[in-house]
C-alpha cells in the first residue's frame, strides 16, 4: 500500500538487490569484512542508541537492527574468521526470539551504489559543478556560484568518506549513470510487469499523479536559480502522467464518482459495488421538497424514537444546528447538538448517550459526515 509518493525516484533495484548482505551460519567471514560491508550499506555503528538502521559491536559479537525493522534485531556471532551463530532477539527486553540459519540484510537506503560506479558518479558530479559555477560567473551571480561550490564539494567529501550524503538523492542521475531527462527508477520498478495497480478514490488520486510532476519542477527551479542545487537535480524526480501509464498495465480504479478518464480507460465496463466489503448494503437516499421539511424532519425522528433507533442531523451552521436542537426541544422531542466549538471529551460522551439512547436525535454540521460508526442510527438527514 502506499501513497501518490510511489511515483518519486528510488534506487537502481538491481543497485539495490546488489548491495544485499547475506550471512549464513558456518561460513567463513571476518567480523570486521561485515562491519565493512554494514556501512557500503549505509548502517551506522552505535554502541549506545540502538536502532533501526545501525549495529554495535560487542567483542565477536555483531548486532544489528535493520532499518526495515522494529521489534526484531539480529545477533550474528563469530567464531575467529567463520560465522558461529544467527540468532533474532527484542532489541527492547533483549529476549531471543528464534534461531536462524541464514539471513539476508538489505540496505539501509535505496541510494547504495557500488564503488566503481560511486567514483565516475562524483567525476560527473565535479564537472557539472565545473560547468555551473562557471555559468553563474559569467552571469555575474557570485554569490550562488560560492553556494553551489560549497554545497556540492561538502556532498563529494561526504560521499568519499561514508559512501553518502544528506539529500544524495539529488544526485541519482550521476548515481545511475541516466542520461539527462531519462525517468527515474520507482517503487513500480520493484514490481514484476504483470502486477495489478489498485488506484483508490481515483477521481482525488489522479489529479495528484498529474500535478506532482510540475509541482516538484517548480520547486527545483528555485533550488537550481538560486545555487542550492545542480542542474541535474531535475532528473530527480517524480514520474510523467504518461511515464505512470507505461509501468502500469493492468489497473483497477476505484472510485464513488469516477472521471471521464477512468470511463474512457476502462472502456465504460463499470462495476457497481452494490453490497461494501463489510457486508452492509448502500441505504435507500429519499430526495424530499424544502416545503416543511422541519415539520417532516420532526415525524422522521419521532417515528424513529419510537422504535428505539437514532438519527444524525446534518446542518449548514453552527447556528442552525442550534436553533433546531433547542426548536426541536421544546416541542417534546430528546435531541442535542454537535459542532467544533464542543471540546474533543465531550464529543465522545455525546455521541456515547446518543447510543445509549439518552437522547434520540444528534444535530451537527461537518463532524457528521464521516467517521463515525454507530450502528443505532437508520436515519441520516
Amino acid at each position: 500500500v502506499a501513497s501518490v509518493s510511489c511515483i518519486y525516484g528510488l534506487g537502481s533495484p538491481e543497485a539495490y538487490h546488489g548491495m544485499l548482505l547475506f550471512l549464513e551460519r558456518g561460513t567463513a567471514l571476518e567480523r570486521d569484512q561485515a562491519l565493512q560491508k554494514l556501512v557500503e550499506i549505509q548502517y551506522k555503528r552505535n554502541d549506545v542508541d540502538f536502532q533501526r538502521g545501525t549495529f554495535r559491536v560487542r567483542g565477536d559479537v555483531l548486532e544489528i537492527l535493520p532499518v526495515y525493522e522494529r521489534n526484531e534485531a539480529l545477533r550474528i556471532e563469530f567464531f575467529g574468521d567463520q560465522i558461529d551463530r544467527i540468532s533474532a532477539f527484542d532489541p527492547l527486553t533483549r529476549q531471543p526470539i528464534r534461531e536462524l540459519d541464514r539471513i539476508a540484510i538489505y540496505p539501509a537506503s535505496h541510494y547504495v551504489t557500488p564503488k566503481e560506479p560511486l567514483v565516475r558518479a562524483m567525476e560527473n558530479i565535479r564537472k557539472e559543478l565545473i560547468e555551473r559555477v562557471a555559468y553563474f560567473e559569467s552571469q555575474n551571480l557570485l554569490v550562488e556560484a560560492q553556494r553551489i561550490d560549497q554545497r556540492t564539494l561538502f556532498d563529494l567529501e561526504m560521499i568519499k568518506e561514508v559512501g553518502y550524503c544528506q539529500g544524495i538523492e539529488n544526485y541519482s542521475r550521476h548515481l545511475m549513470a541516466r542520461t539527462p531527462g531519462e525517468p527515474p527508477p520507482t517503487l513500480l520498478d520493484y514490481f514484476p510487469k504483470d502486477s495489478l495497480f489498485i488506484i483508490d478514490e481515483s477521481h482525488v488520486t489522479l489529479p495528484q499523479l498529474h500535478g506532482m510532476y510540475k509541482g516538484d519542477r517548480s520547486r527545483k527551479e528555485s533550488l537550481v536559480r538560486y545555487g542550492f542545487r545542480l542542474t541535474s537535480a531535475f532528473d530527480n524526480r517524480p514520474l510523467t502522467f504518461e511515464e505512470f501509464g507505461q509501468h502500469t498495465h493492468d489497473i483497477i480504479y476505484v472510485s464513488a464518482t469516477p472521471g471521464s478518464y477512468e470511463l474512457e480507460k476502462s472502456e465504460y465496463q463499470v462495476v457497481e459495488l452494490i453490497a461494501r466489503p463489510t457486508g452492509l448494503v448502500d441505504p435507500e437516499i429519499e430526495i424530499k421538497p424544502v416545503t416543511n421539511q422541519v415539520d417532516d424532519l420532526y415525524n422522521q425522528i419521532r417515528s424513529r424514537a419510537e422504535k428505539n433507533q437514532r438519527c444524525l442531523i446534518t446542518t449548514l451552521t453552527k447556528r442552525f444546528s442550534e436553533d433546531l436542537s433547542e426548536h426541536f426541544s421544546e416541542l417534546g422531542l430528546k435531541v442535542k447538538y454537535l459542532h467544533s466549538d464542543i471540546v474533543t471529551l465531550e464529543r465522545t460522551q455525546i455521541i456515547r448517550e446518543l447510543r445509549l439512547g439518552e437522547f434520540d436525535a444528534l444535530i451537527g454540521i461537518n463532524l457528521l459526515r464521516e467517521g463515525l460508526d454507530i450502528p443505532e442510527v437508520s436515519l441520516v438527514a
